[in-house]
């Protein structure tokens, strides 16, 4: 039974933007990293409706400003899975808790996996190190044109990713040469994703396409998204959420290509009539600001979210829920590129919301529980549900 009536939840996924270093964060290499506290000293930083909604009273959040009457509740997420990446800060987000981390690959692929996907694909490899998307092509794509062989790469994530030129490698064959690697890349060797990475262009200009594709490795057992399908209501997924759990537990989904894609999908969604879950999760922060180190694009990303945000709210019906976290960090001001180990924040609106503040939670797998609870629906394994502290 739904809880007072509420029939919808929109969960915006702010992808990296996390809110200071959690305290193994030294074992991830990434002891003093707050991606928040880095785009604050950014000019571009303006976000008037988050700071009403009480963003700045959250617990350690000490440079923003604090309300005394918050239109919203709030709360800090400590990650209790076992790494930093996108799949599994949203696999933990839908209430999965990932103790054994996904394999990552500091030195390279071993040949016995790079031998196959030769094998299988007929091509070449070209790189296979952990190294910038945008670098890899400047530095690899000559030769790949050349020779036809595929740039193969990683980062400090669970990634196996495929760089081609289109008019090398059409792109349809591109996302066929990731599946056969999905396919390969099973058992102790099961990357969180495997990406396909279209670039076009003429050196030095190479620049990445919009065409980008993941092949994800599903979640070990069943998220709220199963759970809330299986119950007969909507899961629509918004921006890579569909890629991100392999399609599992989604009854509708849309691809983006950005932050304004996201946004302005989320607001179409919220004038539809739908019962269950809008789950969207909007990627600039992350791939074009985080990993490119830009602290000025990446904070005046969050301030045109807060800008849409003002009007998405007046668009809510009193039946509605908005949730706003995030997956991980990704400070933009220190010398890595790669998302840092941190909390993130909690934000939950709406006419049926208590403005209470609810500490620090031991997981994000909260958010899963409180939403199958609020939906009426079996909880997943992990997580503990505060539906009861800020439901009117």
């Amino acid at each position: 039974m739904k809880k007072n009536g509420i029939k919808r939840v929109f969960l915006i996924v702010l992808d990296s933007v996390g809110v200071g270093e959690l305290p193994d964060a030294e074992r991830f290499g990434d002891k003093g990293s707050d991606t928040m506290r880095a785009i604050f000293a950014s000019p571009k930083f303006h976000i008037p409706n988050l700071l009403k909604m009480g963003l700045g009273n959250i617990e350690g959040i000490d440079y923003l400003e604090k309300t005394d009457l918050p239109l919203a509740a709030v709360a800090k997420m400590a990650e209790q899975s076992n790494g930093k990446d996108t799949t599994i800060g949203h696999w933990e987000i839908a209430g999965v808790v990932s103790e054994t981390p996904l394999p990552t690959y500091p030195d390279g692929f071993p040949s016995e996996v790079l031998d196959e996907f030769t094998r299988q694909t007929g091509r070449g490899v070209l790189c296979n190190l952990p190294y910038s998307g945008t670098d890899v092509i400047r530095d690899y794509g000559e030769e790949h044109i050349k020779t036809g062989k595929l740039i193969v790469y990683t980062s400090a994530d669970s990634v196996f990713q495929i760089a081609a030129h289109e008019d090398v490698v059409d792109v349809e064959t591109l996302y066929e040469y990731c599946r056969i690697a999905r396919k390969i890349l099973v058992g102790k060797h099961a990357v969180g994703r495997v990406i396909a990475r279209p670039f076009v262009g003429k050196y030095p200009n190479f620049t990445r396409s919009a065409k980008r594709h993941d092949f994800s490795v599903e979640p070990p057992k069943p998220t709220m998204l199963d759970r809330i399908r299986d119950a007969g209501l909507d899961v629509i997924s918004v921006g890579k959420i569909n890629d991100i759990f392999a399609g599992k537990g989604i009854t509708e989904f849309t691809y983006t290509h950005s932050n304004k894609e996201g946004m302005e999908l989320a607001s179409e969604y919220a004038e539809k009539s739908f019962t269950g879950l809008c789950f969207v999760n909007l990627v600039d922060f992350d791939m074009t600001f985080g990993h490119r180190n830009d602290v000025d694009g990446y904070a005046n990303a969050l301030s045109e979210f807060d800008l849409w945000l003002g009007e998405f709210c007046k668009k809510m019906k009193d039946s509605d829920v908005l949730i706003v976290t995030a997956d991980h960090g990704c400070d933009p001001s220190t010398s890595s590129t790669d998302h840092s180990r941190e909390y993130t924040p909690l934000v939950i609106f709406g006419n049926k919301i208590l403005p209470v503040n609810l500490g620090v939670r031991a997981t994000f797998s909260d958010i899963a529980a409180t939403v199958t609870d609020i939906l009426g629906v079996p909880a997943t394994d992990d997580g503990t549900s505060f539906a009861d502290d800020i439901i009117k």
